[in-house]
């Protein structure tokens, strides 16, 4: 039985994902900031841990009470809405910290024990806000555009050594907590010279249209973990595998030799 840590599974896609694996019998280790044990139904097949993918020390705990691993899931993030003149450096180096940092130190914290085995799978989880540009996502998307570029070259340095790294681009989904704690970072990142233009965009923005479910992400995840001819790239959910067509890069779509 394969083992999968996952990063930020109390909400979204990673509890999702985390569901997911577990059904279809992996050994899961579901991480979490702050540990809610109701969060998942208990099963033999399920261990769920505090991580604070910032702190260092977190980091080595996990990875110690983990054990041998077979892939690992990037997927923990903050989300960050509003203009960068409104934001605080305080609040852009929060947003790195977590979503571009501490998937480089999660990453870097598995890469020996791959490395001895030869084996092993890297899955980050980033946004498609990277393949087309948004208002007010500035800071965002710098953050997961920064993994989406690591991940690139990342892939390369690792194939010699058997390890296999992806990236899974997910759209916009209403069953996340991205608005919920993007809020939290918005402090006056809207100053009075912006209030007409995100008026402007938030009125065109509305409620229909394609969007990503949950499911969409657990399964783009779950063929990146299994199928080794995955390509680089992979559209989760009917919104972004639009934006992913548009865009015209093969990554989404070209199989990697196996």
């Amino acid at each position: 039985m394969k083992t999968v840590l996952i990063t930020g599974c109390s909400s979204g896609f990673g509890l999702d994902t985390a569901r997911y694996f577990v059904a279809r019998d992996w050994n899961v280790i579901a991480t979490m900031r702050n540990v809610d044990a109701n969060l998942l139904p208990p099963a033999p097949n399920l261990r769920v841990l505090a991580l604070d993918v910032t702190d260092a020390a977190s980091i080595a705990s996990v990875i110690a009470a983990a054990g041998p691993i077979d892939v690992l899931v990037n997927n923990a993030g903050i989300g960050m809405l509003g203009t960068l003149e409104g934001t605080t450096m305080e609040t852009v180096r929060a947003v790195f910290e977590t979503n571009t940092l501490g998937t480089i130190a999660l990453t870097h914290a598995v890469l020996p024990q791959f490395r001895e085995r030869r084996t092993g799978v890297i899955v980050n989880v980033t946004s498609t806000v990277t393949v087309r540009a948004l208002p007010f996502l500035s800071v965002y998307t710098a953050s997961k555009a920064a993994v989406n570029a690591f991940t690139e070259s990342l892939a390369l340095e690792l194939a010699q050594f058997n390890i296999r790294v992806s990236l899974v681009l997910p759209g916009r989904s209403p069953t996340t907590a991205f608005g919920t704690n993007a809020k939290e970072r918005m402090q006056a990142a809207f100053p009075a010279p912006y209030v007409a233009f995100k008026e402007q965009v938030f009125a065109g923005m509305g409620s229909g249209g394609d969007v990503t479910y949950g499911d969409d992400v657990a399964e783009a995840v779950w063929r990146a973990a299994t199928d080794p001819a995955s390509p680089l790239k992979i559209a989760a959910g009917a919104d972004a595998v639009a934006w992913a067509q548009e865009s015209g890069d093969d990554r989404f779509v070209t199989p990697r030799q196996v």
